[in-house]
Formats: structure tokens, sequence, C-alpha cells
């Protein structure tokens, strides 16, 4: 056993080493993880996020098959450790979380054009690629977890895809094990990785990047991951504006004057407090919406619904509103006027996408600029654009604030105007924001939104 540990350890650098002259910008990350042996792991490798446990035997047999096929496992885990694929496996279906984390490595190391990588060409491996990009730009783990939630695969066809892409064991990721120390250190150990992928994605843009036979693969990864959690009630508020309402406004009362008054003069006090106070709500607002054929009408109801749960707080939208719901594609497909919330959850509820050909998101710039010079708006705040980022963008800043809001992270050679706002969200983003405000106003039930 112990010259089967040793040769496991050589084996593990002889990897590391090819690794390091084929893929220099990962020369920190290559580095990161302590070879042990153990670690309760049989026939496979293993990370907690700060050692890389192997099994010396399995690691022998497989590389006396090939050496490509240690190299491959040594990257694969080093690659969920970049991507945090760890720490994002509490709250989701672990099966389907752990194949969704192994399809999305592998679909990178599948694109590295380098002889220690190459395996050749697995059919059942690119036929599922090609399904999820159906769906989506880049086959991060999130995507790929969303779309084989959609497609509830027989337990029989799951298998068949677990057995194509298992390569590592991932019984130490469960957070939900986990005692509190235990869950403190991984929480540092996943922010050690968050500011390795960040250095990473820096020497890709910079450095190395024209490497682009390996480079581009992992920089599109490394983006999705490096991403904070999104806060979209506070970005909405963003869009507010300063407007009069009806409520008692203590901050601009003097309670001095009051008291002093009801003391001198009996029940008569000097001063009472003011009737209205200022308040930033959100009255004018565009939302548009990219009806290509990049959309799913389902991804637009749950960002309408979330968007409606933030909406209806009464801290940030008054009851009667002003709303122009836009459909696009490479025209302009539908324009909905929306005065109050209600008439907004009839609207999310009976959502209909209209339209399916290229994007062009020109077009709503030009209508809203109409709207503008016919008096539709008494203050335009602010405009979100739902889309996946790919289309011909205007050159022009515009005069109200503009946002693309997208699901996913945009493949590299979408170039956003510098004057928007790029804002990537995600469903664990949308479904927290949602929550947030249902437990800050209990007036909003969430059983009345789509299913997030």
């Amino acid at each position: 056993m112990a010259d089967l540990t040793s040769v496991g350890r050589e084996i593990l650098s002889a990897s590391r080493n090819q690794l390091y002259v084929a893929l220099p910008y990962l020369d920190a990350a290559l580095f990161s993880l302590l070879p042990e042996p153990g670690g309760g792991v049989t026939n496979s490798l293993a990370a907690d996020g700060q050692a890389l446990f192997f099994d010396g035997s399995w690691l022998a047999d497989r590389f006396l098959r090939s050496q490509v096929l240690t190299n491959r496992a040594y990257l694969h885990v080093v690659l969920h450790c970049m991507l945090r694929h760890l720490a994002k496996k509490h709250g989701r279906v672990p099966e389907l979380w752990d194949l969704a984390c192994d399809a999305a490595v592998e679909s990178i190391l599948d694109d590295l054009d380098y002889p220690c990588l190459n395996l050749g060409f697995v059919p059942a491996k690119r036929k599922f690629y090609g399904l999820c990009l159906q769906d989506m730009p880049v086959l991060t783990a999130e995507g790929i977890y969303r779309k084989l939630l959609r497609m509830r695969l027989p337990e029989f066809e799951l298998a068949q895809l677990q057995r194509a892409f298992l390569v590592d064991d991932h019984g130490l990721w469960d957070p939900d094990e986990q005692d509190d120390d235990r869950k403190e250190q991984s929480r540092q150990q996943d922010l050690n990785w968050k500011k390795l992928s960040e250095k990473t994605r820096t020497g890709l843009e910079t450095v190395f990047s024209n490497q682009s036979a390996g480079g581009k693969a992992v920089l599109e990864q490394v983006q999705a991951a490096v991403r904070d959690d999104v806060d979209y009630r506070a970005f909405l508020r963003r869009f507010a504006a300063p407007r009069e309402v009806l409520a008692a406004d203590g901050d601009a009362f003097d309670l001095g004057f009051y008291s002093y008054g009801l003391r001198v003069y009996g029940n008569m006090p000097l001063v009472e407090p003011p009737e209205t106070r200022e308040e930033k709500r959100i009255e004018d607002f565009v939302i548009a919406i990219d009806t290509s054929m990049s959309t799913s009408g389902e991804l637009v109801r749950l960002f309408l619904a979330c968007t409606y749960a933030v909406l209806r707080s009464s801290g940030s939208f008054t009851r009667k509103v002003n709303i122009r719901v836009i459909q696009c594609d490479d025209q302009i497909r539908a324009d909905d006027w929306i005065q109050d919330l209600d008439g907004l959850r009839e609207y999310m509820e009976h959502f209909q996408l209209a339209g399916g050909s290229a994007t062009d998101f020109r077009p709503v710039f030009q209508y809203v600029r109409r709207l503008i010079k016919e008096g539709a708006f008494s203050c335009l705040r602010g405009l979100l654009y739902f889309t996946d980022g790919m289309g011909i963008y205007p050159e022009k800043r515009t005069p109200y604030e503009t946002a693309f809001v997208l699901l996913d992270e945009p493949p590299p050679s979408v170039r956003i105007p510098p004057w928007a706002t790029r804002l990537v969200l995600n469903l664990p983003d949308l479904e927290r924001a949602a929550r947030n405000t249902a437990a800050e106003f209990p007036d909003i039930d969430l059983d009345e939104l789509p299913e997030l």
C-alpha cells in the first residue's frame, strides 16, 4: 500500500507538471490542492477545497491505461474548486447538481485542444452538450442544473449520463453534514478559490489573452464563477424618483417645540407633524423583453414574477403606475400599458411571447424616444431590457438609466455599451429577491406567483 501511495503521488505530480506546461494561466490553481492518500476515497479522486484525496491503486490503473486519463482527472477536480461547485451544492438536488458540475467541467476539458487532455470524441457527451447549448450560451453548472430539472429524466437515462461524466467523488461537498467549524473552514476555502479564480480571469483577459486554444473555454465559466450574488431588490430601487406621499414625516418634525407648547399652553402644541413626506417611489418605468429565438417564455415569466414581487413592496412603488412592457426581437412586437400593480400581476399570469426572429435592441430605444416626445411619461427614470445579451446595441447614451438584465453570463464576444448597466442574474438570485420581499411585506403571497 505504501508503494502505491508513493506511485500515486508521483502520478499526480507528473500530471500537474504536464498541465502547467499546457495551461500556464492555471498555475496557482494547479498547485493549490495538497495530495493526501485515503480520506475515505476508493477508486477515485476527491477534494474538499484544501486537500486532494486519492486512491493510489486507482491512479496507477488509470495511468497504465493512458496518462491522459490521470491528467483529465486532476484538472477535473481543480476546475470544480475554481468554479466553486463545492460551496453551491446546498439546497440543490444532490444527484442532479453532481451531474451538472461534472458535465460543465468535462465540457471545458473537451474544448481544450491539447494532446495531454485529448480523449477523443464521446458521442453521449457531445449529444448532451448540444442539447444544453440550445438553452444557454455557456455550459455552466447552474444552467445545466436548470436544464436537468426541466428534463425530468427517467432513472435509467439519468444513470447513463452519470456514467458518461463521472470522474471524481463528491462526497466531501455536502455542507449539511459539516459541523460549524468545518462550515466556517469551507466558507474560507470558497473565498480563497474565488480570489484565485479572479486572478485567473485577469490573467486570461490580459497576459494570456492570445492563447485562445484553451483560454476561452476556461474564461467563460470562470467569469460566471466569480460573479457576486445580486441584490435584485436594491437594484430596482435605483430607478426610484423623489415623490411626496401622505404620511407623517418624523425626520422633519421637531419634538422639542411640540412638547414645549403642551407644557406652556396646555393642550396646544406650537408645531404639528408634517402631513406629507418625500420618499423615493417608482412610477414611470419601461420593461423591454427580448423575444428572439434564444429567449423562452418560461424564463420571462419568472423574471416578471420576481419583478412584480419586488415592486409590490410599499416602500418602493406607488399603487398607480405607468409601466410599458415592450416585446421586441428585430422590431416591436407588442406594447402593453400597465397602470396599477394588479394589472402587472394579470399581465404576468397571461403572458405570451410574441416574435422569434433575430435580436436588434435599437427599435425599443427609438420607440421609447417617440413615447417621451408624445408625453407618455412624466419622469421616466429607467428601462430594464431582459435578454441573453446577443444582438445589435444602440450607440448613443439614453437620457434615462438603462440596464440589460441577463439570466446567464454571456459569451466574452458580447460587448454591452459602457453607458448601460449590465446585470447578470440567475434563478437563485430571483428566488431570493422574491422571498426576501415576501418576508418583509407579509401581504405578498408567493403562492400567487408562477413557480420559481
